[in-house]
């Protein structure tokens, strides 16, 4: 049983409600107990009175109606909305150019595609994602690296070292996988004037990295 959110009573009010004025109380003293007014207590001690044993114990007298109307004589037609859905099929356009073709305004379109289900087109499939994992911590590593904007060489709270002369590189961090540890690489000290080159790996060491990838 739903109740809108604007409710005074729930179904356990409704319900005590109609067992007061069934005990003869008046609907007007009846809605000043229970803070309504005495055109809501007519209306479910109304509803009550004109419902069926059945409806009573289900409570389904007291439930709240649907506010669609039973009937809607200038809703289009079941040919006229088939053939708004067979445009937007064949087409797939917009209310506006659907609404030149079949001669309805493009406000009744959008309502017929929106009640259709067909007012967004349907969302292409995605990918399924790529996953991958290896069996060993340390295998791949995944190293991101950032250079902040505000100076160009880090300070002696990452580097430890209250030396003012040139400092080069940049901090970063490293993520191991599969166990996704992560660990924050400080930037090398190394003298400005004193120029560094990274020491050339030997064939054998990068082929064993090369075949640790392809694994």
């Amino acid at each position: 049983m739903s109740v809108h959110g604007n409710a005074k009573l729930g179904p356990a009010g409704r319900r005590a409600l109609v067992a007061r004025v069934e005990r003869g109380a008046s609907l007007r003293q009846a809605a000043a107990g229970f803070g309504v007014s005495p055109a809501t207590a007519h209306r479910w001690w109304t509803r009550w009175r004109q419902a069926s044993e059945r409806q009573r114990c289900s409570l389904a007298c007291l439930a709240d109606r649907s506010s669609r109307p039973l009937h809607s004589p200038r809703v289009l037609s079941s040919a006229a909305q088939a053939q708004i859905c067979a445009a937007r099929y064949r087409t797939g356009w917009g209310p506006r150019l659907i609404a030149g073709e079949v001669g309805h305004p493009h406000s009744t379109v959008s309502k017929v595609l929106r009640r259709h289900g067909l007012s967004r087109a349907p969302r292409a499939a995605r990918d399924p994602a790529r996953r991958y994992e290896w069996p060993c911590p340390g295998d791949l590593l995944h190293m991101d690296t950032k250079r902040y904007a505000s100076f160009l060489r880090p300070g002696h709270a990452v580097t430890g070292v209250r030396d003012k002369r040139g400092l080069s590189g940049v901090p970063g961090g490293a993520t191991s996988t599969p166990t996704r540890s992560s660990m924050t690489t400080p930037a090398s000290h190394t003298p400005s004037c004193t120029p560094t080159s990274a020491p050339t790996p030997s064939p054998a060491s990068s082929a064993e990295r090369w075949s640790g990838i392809r694994r």
